[in-house]
């Protein structure tokens, strides 16, 4: 009989029954008293009276009973703590028993029970099994070393087992290895400033030798490590990279998605140009392809990914449009996805395919898979210029097919194609106009409004459809009661004389019957502007629309790297960082793809990267309001800001203890304020002698500019780059810097005019962003600007701009208008501009905020060969408004303590620590908006090595 016995009794009284069982000198009795136990546990009954005489059947060397006991203990041992005690000296002797599973068995218990009385005991036997002969019982003792590190983390860094761990990722046994790099990667996930995985060369080719001979699990760690490793140059990674491969004909699906990830973010560092470039992507479609024939749930979430792999490298499954059209019994939500793939990849070589496999869906019965297949239509014409022609006339056709839903969604989308293809498909607005009546959704409605008012001129009956949709004005939704203010206001400056009544009917029902306020400020400035200035009003409502660009439902290219850097989790299924989704104290490191090596960049076309960009592209597409911008900045200098700490370096700190009286002695009694021998007040020499600014001692103010002398703070100015390419913005090229002098920040601006016609009306504008940038000024072009003529701009900037945290922090987002068109582009500015001349603490308060802040606040970096001494690092930070507190001298190590101030207010403080005679230097930075350490380290590195 099989043990589902155990749990058909339902018999009172029984817990004395099993009491006496459990205490039966038979084993056979003993072993069923202790499978009722687990039974009842199992069903939510309390068994926790039997934890005595449960324990006591521990001592046996039968190991299906020991196992039912421990499983009862990990059960109970927090409920019942004192108890668990007793348990302690039979783990110790089992893990030193001589069957290996037994030993296992007891280590991998003793991770399990998470009661702090029995860490400390546990201590003893988890070394021992650290280093036990058997393979087995290591690999466990390293997984019990991550649960221990979970429970109680300064008791596991005491005892050196994450040295020991460290040591495991050498180990002989390819299992062991894998658990070992997973216990620390998990580790090092909850303390992201922590240098646990320290990776190199050599341990990487230890954990590529294992690779081979894991079991699928452990290959899947394995790899997620290689992905958070740099390679040093393109040869590396090109070396990694062709080991990875043999990974993708893995059984696994997990496997193959964890390989991918590896392979997408090292061929950032590979040349285009390279002959194993192409053959990798060749390798990496059949891989991809395999996925599809999975059961529905892995096919959603492989085209999840292959979503966001196809948006960065189209290339690779540009061949393979087939294997992603519909099957007739794939669940709607792969339906779907395949769509959206379906049109990423559609090009001129197969789009006559594509939009005969989409016709066909359209005469689908599911509703919601039509809808999007129509609308798949519309952005085929949009993308693919040359198909334009085809699709409007399958619209068309579809339109013909009178089912409802059909039409409303052919008219939505042809709307966007009479505004990529002005003056060219108009001929179809009268079979458009037939079907008006039929409109119920107010997305159709909205746009066949629109056609009629942009096009009012060419429908004879404009003002009749018009009045038609006005009878029932205040049932409307407000997306349609909009379009029609606008529609009838374009209508009236077309036609005045014949419309003048139905402008004023709209213009009322808009301003004195509605209570929505976005319709009534609408209908007051039409109305104020066709009263005061008709001239002006029709230069405003009929001006020409800028065309729309073929994706505009492309991810923002700079999250696109994050999330191809999380290709095989659930960030890649939500198209969201992690951060977007994940609570609590962990902190959720912010990845990047690593950035394009020289020998890779020389191949690059130069529009491709410009100066400062941490990834291979720039980014270039404004998004969608709302769909990727998080939160507000929280600005305050109050509490600190929760939320996890972003990546850092990952450097930790040496013996020398900075905060236990190493930075009290700053503090001393001397009127200075030097506590001790080793004290230095830093230099003089942090302002050019030829501006004449004196100074006092170390600690005075940086300028006197009092003394009538115009000082400029030499603040470091990054080369102009090309910003805007002339291809992407029609002849016009956009090159740019950022540059901060006397407290004023500017945007300084090249604009080149490579086109055949002559520019003029610029004007720019900022979208919201983290730091409120802001033109201070409108955008000053006093000539027309002719063809293959350059001319240079200061833009003075402000920073009380609207507020809106972005990611990275130091995106900005540019519109630049002209006579031609509007151009969108996305830079990022360098942190430094934002650092103000009263950056400078005094000594008692920069004591009093270190240790005010967090110590999780801290985040550690780097800065590797900077060539200068602890004189010039500190004259060269001061001149961009980083400023020296003190500087002592621990050991021989130069200590630098600094701070400075951001424009929003938000304080950093840093402890610069320089050995002379080492390019390399330690950075620790403390500030309580962790989010903007990466980005001042940023800043350093970028001031000292330039």
């Amino acid at each position: 009989m099989t043990d589902s016995k155990y749990f058909t009794t339902t018999k009172k009284g029984e817990i004395f029954e099993l009491k006496a069982e459990l205490n039966s000198d038979k084993k056979e009795k003993k072993k069923e008293a202790v499978k009722k136990v687990i039974a009842s546990m199992t069903v939510g009954k309390d068994v926790s009276a039997l934890f005595p005489d449960v324990v006591n059947c521990m001592q046996t060397d039968n190991l299906e009973l020991k196992k039912l006991v421990y499983l009862y203990l990990m059960n109970y041992a927090k409920s019942q703590p004192d108890m668990a005690i007793m348990a302690v000296n039979t783990f110790v002797k089992d893990c030193e028993d001589p069957n290996p599973l037994i030993r296992a068995l007891a280590v991998r218990t003793m991770g399990c029970i998470r009661v702090d009385k029995i860490t400390e005991y546990l201590c003893e036997p988890l070394r021992k099994c650290l280093k036990d002969e058997d393979p087995y019982v290591r690999k466990t003792a390293a997984v019990c070393v991550a649960k221990l590190h979970d429970i109680n983390a300064q008791l596991v860094e005491d005892q050196g087992f994450l040295d020991t761990l460290k040591d495991l990722i050498s180990d002989s046994n390819p299992m062991v290895v894998a658990n070992a790099v997973a216990a620390l990667s998990e580790i090092a996930e909850s303390h992201p400033s922590s240098n646990l995985l320290d990776l190199n060369p050599q341990s990487i080719n230890k954990l590529l030798t294992a690779l081979n001979e894991c079991t699928e699990w452990g290959q899947i760690f394995i790899l997620d490590c290689l992905a958070n490793y740099t390679p040093k140059d393109d040869r590396e990674a090109q070396s990694i990279c062709e080991r990875v491969t043999p990974r993708l004909s893995h059984a696994n699906s997990a496997v193959v998605l964890s390989a991918v990830k590896v392979l997408m973010k090292f061929m950032e560092m590979l040349s285009k140009d390279l002959d194993y470039y192409g053959t990798l992507l060749k390798k990496l479609a059949p891989p991809l392809v395999t996925l599809l024939s999975a059961e529905p749930e892995l096919q959603y979430v492989a085209l999840r990914n292959i979503n966001l792999i196809v948006q960065k490298r189209p290339e690779i499954l540009k061949h393979e449009m087939k294997v992603f059209f519909v099957k007739y019994n794939d669940p709607i939500y792969v339906k779907l996805e395949k769509l959206d793939i379906m049109i990423r990849l559609a090009s001129q070589a197969n789009i006559a395919q594509v939009l005969a496999e989409l016709k066909e869906y359209a005469t689908e019965v599911d509703v919601d898979f039509v809808r999007k297949a129509v609308r798949a239509i519309g952005r085929c014409a949009i993308k693919v210029e040359q198909s334009a022609e085809r699709c409007v006339s399958t619209l068309l056709d579809l339109i013909q097919t009178k089912v409802n839903y059909v039409v409303q969604e052919a008219i939505v989308v042809i709307k966007d194609i009479f505004r990529k293809y002005p003056n060219k498909y108009e001929s179809v607005i009268a079979t458009l106009c037939e079907n008006l009546d039929s409109l119920d959704e107010p997305e159709a409605r909205a746009a066949m409004i629109w056609i009629v008012g942009e096009y009012a001129e060419r429908i004879d009956n404009a003002d009749e459809l018009l009045e038609s949709f006005l009878e029932g004005f205040h049932d409307e939704s407000t997306q349609v009661q909009l379009q029609l203010l606008t529609a009838i206001v374009k209508l009236f400056l077309k036609k005045p004389t014949e419309t003048q009544e139905l402008v004023q009917q709209v213009l009322s029902l808009a301003t004195q019957d509605s209570d929505n306020p976005d319709l009534r400020d609408r209908g007051y400035i039409y109305w104020r502007l066709l009263s005061t200035d008709p001239v002006a009003a029709k230069e405003v409502v009929l001006a020409e629309k800028p065309l729309i660009s073929e994706e505009t439902d492309l991810i923002e290219p700079t999250l696109l790297d994050e999330l191809i850097c999380y290709i095989g989790t659930l960030a890649s299924v939500y198209h969201k960082p992690p951060s977007a989704f994940v609570e609590g104290g962990r902190g959720v490191v912010h990845k990047s793809l690593p950035p394009r090596t020289a020998s890779s960049e020389s191949t690059e076309s130069p529009e491709t990267a410009p100066a400062g960009a941490p990834s291979g592209e720039q980014p270039d597409v404004i998004p969608a309001q709302g769909d990727l911008l998080g939160d507000l900045l929280n600005l305050d200098l109050g509490p600190p800001v929760s939320g996890p700490p972003l990546a850092t370096s990952s450097v930790q700190m040496g013996a020398v203890d900075l905060l236990g009286g190493g930075l009290d002695s700053l503090m001393g009694d001397e009127p200075e304020g030097i506590g001790g021998p080793n004290f230095v007040t830093p230099p003089a020499a942090a302002v050019p002698a030829n501006l004449g600014a004196p100074m006092g001692s170390g600690l005075s103010d940086l300028f006197d500019l009092t003394s009538g002398v115009g000082t400029l703070s030499g603040s470091y100015v990054a080369p102009k780059a090309v910003w805007l390419p002339a291809m992407k913005a029609k002849g016009l090229e956009i090159s740019g810097t950022f540059t901060r002098q006397v407290g004023s920040i500017s945007m300084d601006l090249q604009l080149t005019n490579k086109a055949l016609q002559v520019m003029t009306d610029f004007a720019i504008q900022f979208n919201r962003n983290s730091f409120g940038l802001a033109p201070a000024a409108p955008l000053q072009v006093h000539a027309p600007l002719s063809p293959n003529q350059t001319v240079e701009i200061s833009l003075p900037l402000n920073t009380v701009g609207s507020v809106m945290k972005m990611e990275p922090l130091n995106n900005l987002q540019v519109a630049v208008k002209n006579n031609i068109d509007v151009f969108y582009f996305s830079t990022l500015y360098p942190l430094h501009i934002l650092f103000v001349e009263d950056g400078k603490m005094d000594r008692q308060m920069f004591l009093a905020t270190w240790k005010d802040i967090p110590n999780e606040n801290e985040a550690q970096f780097q800065i590797r060969d900077c060539p200068l001494n602890t004189e010039a690092v500190s004259s060269r930070l001061q001149s961009s408004n980083i400023f020296t507190v003190a500087k002592r001298n621990v050991e021989g190590q130069d200590m630098l303590y600094q701070s400075l101030k951001l424009t929003n207010g938000i304080w950093v403080l840093a402890e610069l620590r320089i050995q002379p005679g080492n390019p390399n230097f330690m950075l620790s930075l403390k500030c309580r908006a962790p989010e903007v350490s990466q980005h001042v380290y940023q800043a350093y590195e970028t001031i000292l090595k330039n």
